[in-house]
């Protein structure tokens, strides 16, 4: 008996979030602000998390936005958008050093300036993998709350103020731009499953965001094959934004208020400075791949690899393009970090 009220009363508090989430959506969208739906709903759970009202996000809901954000992503597949693989390697590398010098930069404002010892620099000034870097620092007993700070900082920032920046300089349509015929129910469904059950194997195989990159590469060869027409409706595509909001808002109800206010400072100069750098380094990968400047800021922009990807489709820029170079990122880091750190600790030592 006990357990099922807990179970009613923990579902009541997630239907209650979500609420809170949308709230924040619909206002921001009423203001016009530019990626309405996912700030927005970034912002209301970040003020929840504040309050200390949130609440964890269940793995059921996590999951749900994960397959529906990969299947809005799936629809942009088009044959055109496919051919655009073979300009990837030239702004790969670029992105590749742009990671070295992101993390050289803020790092070194953050050993010199803020006072942070070298392992807590370099784990806060990793772009994105967040999961690998708080498992790294957790690991190695360095400071979780302000390495957490840091990165959350950045990437709700990211998700809050990029849209309306590159709208500004005349970017990107500020909503979604995949307009047309709704898919039918059965076709969504079908999706949406095979797309789970791919997730689930890229899952047993440690692929990072496996039920966002199952569903989208399921949802992509579908459309990009012909065997599957139309896009999620809007409603569910609204949806899906809200939960992801969510997602997102939600890493800053871990951490501590006194970290918070202690950490700002460095977190705000590690932004400006990665978001510097970053824009330099996409200035000649735009340049290079011949896409546009505002595609490739989201791609080389120190966030997260699903916000990231879902922001470039919401945006109206080229979510494969995002979502590759994120997905690089966060392979790479994933793999290097481990013994980049394993050879500090043994150079200390030494």
């Amino acid at each position: 008996m006990l357990r099922n009220r807990e179970t009613v009363r923990n579902g009541l508090w997630q239907a209650a979030q979500i609420l809170v989430a949308a709230v924040g959506g619909f206002l921001f969208n009423l203001l016009d602000v530019p990626a309405a739906w996912l700030s927005g709903s970034v912002v209301a759970v970040g003020l929840l998390c504040a309050t200390r009202r949130a609440v964890p996000m269940s793995p059921s809901l996590t999951d749900a936005a994960m397959l529906l954000a990969g299947t809005s992503m799936g629809a942009a597949a088009t044959p055109e958008a496919l051919a655009a693989f073979a300009r990837y390697p030239t702004s790969l590398m670029l992105l590749a050093l742009s990671i070295v010098a992101v993390v050289a930069t803020s790092g070194l404002w953050l050993v010199r300036l803020s006072r942070w010892n070298r392992l807590d620099a370099l784990l806060a000034s990793m772009p994105g993998a967040l999961s690998t870097v708080m498992a790294v620092a957790a690991d190695r007993n360095a400071s979780v709350g302000p390495i957490a700070v840091v990165q959350s900082f950045r990437l709700a920032v990211l998700v809050v103020v990029l849209p309306s920046v590159l709208f500004a300089l005349g970017g990107g349509e500020g909503t979604v731009v995949l307009e047309g015929v709704a898919m039918s129910a059965g076709a969504l469904g079908a999706l949406l499953l095979l797309g789970w059950g791919v997730g689930e194997v890229l899952r047993r195989l440690g692929m990072a965001a496996p039920l966002l990159l199952g569903t989208t590469l399921v949802s992509g060869t579908g459309h990009a094959l012909g065997l599957v027409d139309g896009l999620m409706p809007p409603s569910i595509t609204t949806f899906g934004l809200v939960l992801l909001g969510c997602y997102i808002g939600l890493r800053f109800r871990t951490v501590d208020r006194h970290a918070l206010v202690a950490s700002m400072p460095a977190a705000f100069a590690s932004f400006i400075l990665s978001i510097i750098v970053a824009s330099a380094f996409a200035f000649a990968a735009a340049g290079l791949a011949h896409v546009p400047f505002g595609t490739a800021l989201i791609a080389f922009a120190p966030g997260g690899l699903e916000a990231m990807t879902v922001l470039a489709l919401i945006m109206g820029f080229d979510p494969i393009f995002v979502g590759s170079h994120h997905l690089a990122r966060f392979l790479g880091i994933g793999l290097a970090l481990p013994v980049i750190v394993g050879w500090m600790g043994r150079r200390r030592r030494a």
